[in-house]
């Protein structure tokens, strides 16, 4: 069925929302804008849905969720003859509507459903999966995205974001589906009276933040070491639990950025409302400016990842990136749980390909294993799934990827940005104690190990369009693979789609034994690095810059080099 079929199709049964109705009506003699939303389905991959709110296959809205979420429940019943799974969503438009109509279509499929009285953090989600002993879960979010898009993210029974494997078993459910005509559904009061629907008590949350305690590295060091922090949820998920685990291990000193306390899916004071870029944080730091604290901490929507700004030389405020702050807390949580003796033995450490290198001679320096994998946090998953099958989930200490997403223990499987939230305050605090800054901290490590910069930049492609032209400079870059780049030579590269990398100083092949993903890598002389990779839920593609240097300037240089020159092989400007 073409675009304009499709098109008629809604117009004819897309009856029950009115925001859907009117949009349809609105573009009726718009060609363009209903191919945007027709010329495809939103796919179902290891990320789950995400998409624009709106009318059609290409967006997302209550038919998109519903046959989403009847796919679901076939791959539930299918591989396990029955089931439950939990539900849950954060501050997004329409994002407690999306969660209700999934669990309406469960319970029609006969499978029990958890829901939440009100919006959680995604971790909390990848806890209750794992509370209940559900074998899916669905978490309603688009994480850090603009106000415009919601999304739809699946677990699985491990309480982890969903494999391959699986997410690919549900999505051919989901293309079997008429979107219409084949979804099963039943009203929310009858399913909460036969007790399929039951909401999350009370009791749970808090045996979550019991776990989340139990995650400190230094317990009581909070407590006198008289630490200010202003805080910001970002409109979101995080104000109740991130503010409660701050008081209850002693953090009592917590500024709250007003404009951004409440949730409020349309994050007016930050239209990305990202703690990545400094944009999303500019209120946190205009209070900081007032209030002097010792540091930022501020969490986006879902609360699984979580940005800060530290009290610099001169009194103002330093961002510290994502792969600074895991450096930071890789080097606390191993040499303080060395010095406590409560590092296990062969401890392991995890990150994504994409993150700081700076890692490795961390991990080499207190004995740690370190782990690679792909980007996404479910990897990281997989890699304490596979330690606890073997028994040994106590030797996992710490993951975490460049994004700003961190996690500490095994109750969840997914970032947490509460826990983390607690160990960077609880960090700030250790250091405080003897005299220092977080910003010195940081500058301590690249003094001891080199200075190495990290720089992500995104290129947006919306549309059809974009999304051919994303594809045409990944296949272009196959074909013409550089072996050099501004001057610096390819010394090996990885391609993590073919799964196979090259040692171009010695000539050597070797396969890459890792899920394929649309990666290409270039490792450069001098400990230099470029990585491209498509975002596997946005319409972008993301360059990821490694410089090495005597110091931030020599290194900055070496990165503003690399990056005009990708961007002007790629085409990307």
């Amino acid at each position: 069925m073409d675009y304009k079929d499709l098109y008629k199709k809604w117009c004819q049964k897309a009856c029950e929302d009115k925001d859907i109705t009117s949009e349809l009506e609105e573009i009726k003699d718009n060609d363009n804008e209903i191919y945007e939303r027709f010329y495809k389905a939103l796919e179902f991959g290891t990320a789950g849905l995400r998409g624009i709110i709106g009318a059609g296959t290409n967006r997302m809205n209550i038919y998109v969720v519903r046959q989403a979420t009847q796919g679901l429940a076939n791959y539930v019943l299918s591989k396990y003859g029955k089931g439950s799974v939990a539900i849950s969503h954060d501050s997004r438009i329409k994002a407690d509507v999306f969660m209700i109509e999934a669990a309406k279509v469960l319970a029609a499929n006969g499978i029990k459903v958890y829901i939440t009285k009100e919006l959680q953090p995604t971790p909390v989600l990848s806890y209750l999966v794992r509370y209940f002993k559900c074998q899916a879960g669905i978490m309603i979010t688009a994480s850090h995205n603009p106000a415009a898009y919601n999304g739809y993210k699946a677990y699985g029974e491990d309480g982890c974001q969903m494999t391959d494997i699986a997410a690919n078993a549900v999505y051919e459910e989901i293309s079997k589906i008429d979107i219409f005509d084949d979804v099963k559904t039943m009203e929310l009061d009858k399913a909460l009276e036969c007790g399929l629907v039951e909401y999350v008590g009370d009791e749970v949350y808090d045996s979550y933040i019991e776990q989340v305690k139990k995650q400190q590295i230094n317990p009581g060091i909070c407590k006198d070491a008289d630490l200010k922090v202003v805080y910001t949820p970002l409109n979101g998920t995080g104000n109740k639990l991130v503010r409660r685990i701050l008081k209850e291990i002693g953090v009592t000193d917590v500024e709250i950025v007003k404009e951004q306390e409440l949730p409020d899916g349309n994050f007016t004071t930050c239209p990305y409302p990202n703690p990545e870029i400094k944009e999303a944080l500019q209120k946190g730091l205009e209070l900081c400016d007032k209030v002097k604290p010792d540091l930022l901490l501020a969490t986006d929507p879902d609360a699984d990842r979580v940005g800060i700004a530290v009290k610099d030389y001169d009194g103002s405020y330093r961002l510290i990136t994502g792969n600074e702050d895991g450096i930071m807390l890789t080097d606390y949580i191993l040499s303080s749980r060395k010095k406590n003796g409560t590092l296990p033995e062969k401890p392991v450490m995890v990150k994504t390909i994409v993150t700081s290198v700076l890692l490795n001679r961390i991990c080499e320096k207190y004995g740690c294993e370190l782990k690679n994998v792909l980007t996404g946090f479910k990897y990281i998953g997989e890699v304490i799934l596979n330690l606890e099958k073997k028994g040994q989930e106590d030797r996992f200490v710490f993951g975490f990827e460049e994004s700003y997403g961190y996690l500490a223990g095994t109750y969840v499987r997914d970032k947490d940005a509460v826990v983390a939230s607690m160990l960077i305050c609880e960090m700030a605090a250790y250091f405080k104690k003897q005299g220092k800054t977080l910003a010195q901290v940081i500058d301590g490590i690249y003094d001891e190990y080199g200075y190495y910069m990290n720089s992500t930049l995104s290129f947006e492609f919306e549309g059809a369009a974009g999304m051919q032209k994303m594809d045409g400079i990944m296949s272009g870059l196959r074909k013409n693979m550089p072996k050099e780049i501004c001057g610096y030579k390819v010394v090996k590269t990885a391609d993590y789609k073919l799964s196979e990398e090259k040692d171009l100083v010695n000539g050597t092949e070797s396969k890459i034994d890792l899920p394929k993903s649309n990666v290409i890598q270039f490792n450069l002389e001098g400990d230099n690095a470029v990585i491209v990779r498509p975002s596997g839920t946005e319409p972008k593609i993301k360059l990821y810059i490694t410089a090495v240097g005597k110091d931030k300037a020599s290194a900055k240089a070496v990165s503003d080099k690399l990056a005009k020159a990708m961007e002007e092989d790629l085409g990307l400007k």
